[in-house]
């Protein structure tokens, strides 16, 4: 991709509910390339895109954010949404004051208040079935959650239970992130691809949000997803798969801080809190595969994922890895 379609400042969240476990890491233009700095806390929600402004000086940012964008069509349909953004901006007000109060019990989920459950203890997915009409759990997902060759299905976004649920991180990044930016004159981010392709928001937005997801950036980056050979809750296999991590900076010309460098050696720490600001690095990684066009942006031309459900950014129906990296990475117990 051409250097004036290259954003001064990308930058990637690792979101969650608990502000210790949400990290950001930025990447800024240097030279043709850009320098990716370590990983540190987002801090105050409510000022983050602010700050990233700060630092971009001006210049043009891509952020990425790894809770769900976007809406699956059955609900959708069940919603009478045809635009996931008009929606958004509509949440909270008439007939949707109780869109992020998550159901406590299967009888107070409906269409107007989706989430469920808000504790565990005698809860199924048949409840969230029955109480949204739809047939199975697998028709709450988008396309771009759904299994595929190479990677499993995400969680659906309305179950909020278990380690792998992404609706707490939804409603959290919605609420604090997505909904105050889009009303935000004076930021009014650009939603990828609800409002255009990546190379006509590159050309004429100077803010732009896009959704990730780290177990399609491992994927991005020539590695098995986690759980295949892996965990990236423990230090050591995290410092295996860093070893691809720095060789990918080597081949794609990235610039990485010596504190990042050194971070990656040492497989993110000990704790097994560490797949955050790890997770965090796995996904502007992910992001700069795309942006300098060593990979596309993956968004299928279909309607209803345009308008509706959204895409991973980076991700395509079927695995297909650059030719750099056209062997995948498991880690070897």
């Amino acid at each position: 991709m051409p250097d004036d379609r290259q954003p001064k400042l990308i930058a990637h969240a690792d979101w969650s509910t608990k502000p210790n476990k949400r990290w950001g890491t930025i990447a800024l233009r240097s030279g043709p390339s850009y320098r990716i700095e370590r990983p540190t806390p987002v801090g105050d929600v409510t000022t983050f895109i602010e700050r990233l402004k700060d630092l971009a000086d001006g210049g043009q940012i891509a952020a990425g954010f790894d809770f769900p964008i976007g809406i699956p069509l059955a609900y959708a349909n069940l919603a009478g949404v045809t635009d996931f953004l008009d929606f958004l901006k509509g949440l909270g007000r008439k007939g949707w004051e109780e869109f992020f109060e998550i159901s406590e019990t299967p009888d107070e989920i409906n269409v107007h208040r989706p989430f469920y459950p808000k504790r565990p203890g005698s809860t199924a997915h048949i409840h969230l079935v029955n109480g949204l009409g739809v047939g199975t759990m697998d028709d709450l997902l988008r396309k771009c959650e759904r299994a595929y060759n190479g990677r499993k299905a995400a969680c659906a976004l309305f179950w909020t239970l278990g380690g792998n649920q992404v609706g707490r991180a939804a409603i959290s990044g919605w609420c604090d992130v997505l909904i105050p930016a889009i009303l935000n004159a004076d930021i009014s981010p650009a939603i990828w691809p609800f409002q255009g392709n990546l190379i006509d928001l590159l050309d004429s937005q100077n803010c732009i949000f896009v959704e990730t997801y780290p177990a399609e950036a491992c994927l991005h980056l020539g590695c098995e997803p986690p759980g295949r050979g892996w965990s990236k809750r423990k230090q050591a296999d995290r410092m295996i798969v860093g070893i691809r991590l720095l060789n990918w900076a080597v081949a794609r010309g990235v610039t990485l801080s010596d504190s990042l460098v050194s971070l990656i050696e040492d497989g993110f720490g000990p704790s097994k809190n560490g797949e955050d600001p790890f997770d965090s690095v796995l996904g502007i990684m992910s992001m700069l595969e795309v942006i300098l066009g060593h990979r596309s942006d993956g968004a299928p031309k279909d309607q209803s994922i345009i308008k509706i459900e959204g895409w991973i950014f980076g991700q395509n129906p079927i695995f297909r890895d650059v030719k750099a990296f056209n062997t995948r990475l498991v880690v070897k117990k």
